[in-house]
């Protein structure tokens, strides 16, 4: 796939994720192919198709699939998911089944139990996804700063604004690069908590910036914010996964290679 595909393909996923969510946005999904791009082009579908719903606050359990894709299981079904405190989770495709659902807008249930699944995929795509969520923040932040007056100066003049975003953006900076880096489980563990991380900077940040109206039902930020939140904990929470990791270099002794430069 060239670079045009990819563009094309881009505006074409972010058009389709602003006009619909959920199961809906699933079976358009599913009509453009996405069990194809994920079975052959993991690494552009992936990333592509996790940003973007972290952009435009869209959800669907395409999750699912990629949990399933690589335990070679069929596409379609809803494994259990573990999630932060030792907890198990299932993304519902449709009904309603019990046990207590995580967040309104996601169709994320307990369940008592779980089998271990394979996580690296998961871990990177939920990655990606947290990445978005967390660019999204920063892009209603930066309109905010730039479109607000405050004591007669526009908001993004002042010194402690404009550190909050840079911050913001170093942070989300570093695990992008954290994630196109992850090819294996122990970097996929690392991108993960990384960009769990991030969004979790990006949304204490925002909030800070956009003030009051960041708490407000009517601005996008607390959706964000939340999704962020839920996201963070599900496969692991990044405090949970690095301390996973620091385990797991104190079991071998050494730190691998992650990156060759």
């Amino acid at each position: 796939m060239d670079a045009a595909e990819r563009e094309l393909l881009t505006e074409t996923l972010r058009k389709t994720m602003k006009a619909a969510s959920g199961p809906a946005l699933e079976a358009t999904l599913t009509e453009l192919g996405w069990p194809e791009l994920l079975t052959d082009f993991p690494e552009v579908a992936i990333p592509a198709v996790f940003g973007l719903l972290g952009e435009t606050g869209a959800h669907a359990p395409l999750l699912n699939d990629v949990v399933l894709h690589a335990a070679g299981r069929p596409l379609g079904g809803a494994p259990k998911l573990p999630y932060a405190g030792g907890s198990w989770v299932v993304w519902e495709r449709v009904g309603t089944g019990s046990g207590t659902v995580l967040d309104g807008e996601l169709p994320l249930r307990t369940v008592l139990s779980g089998d271990p699944v394979p996580l690296a995929a998961g871990h990177r795509a939920l990655g990606w996804w947290l990445l978005g969520t967390g660019r999204a923040m920063l892009t209603l932040a930066r309109t905010h700063a730039l479109d607000r007056v405050q004591f007669g100066r526009p908001l993004a003049s002042f010194q402690a604004v404009r550190h909050r975003l840079a911050e913001t953006l170093v942070a989300l900076e570093g695990a992008e690069a954290t994630l196109v880096a992850a090819e294996d489980p122990f970097g996929s563990l690392l991108a993960k908590a990384a960009a769990g991380q991030a969004a979790l900077t990006a949304a204490r940040h925002c909030q800070q910036v956009l003030g009051g109206i960041g708490f407000t039902a009517e601005h996008p930020l607390h959706r964000h914010v939340r999704r962020a939140l839920v996201l963070d904990g599900l496969l692991g929470s990044s405090r949970e996964l690095t301390r996973e990791a620091g385990a797991l270099l104190r079991a071998e002794g050494s730190a691998p290679r992650l990156v060759h430069l």
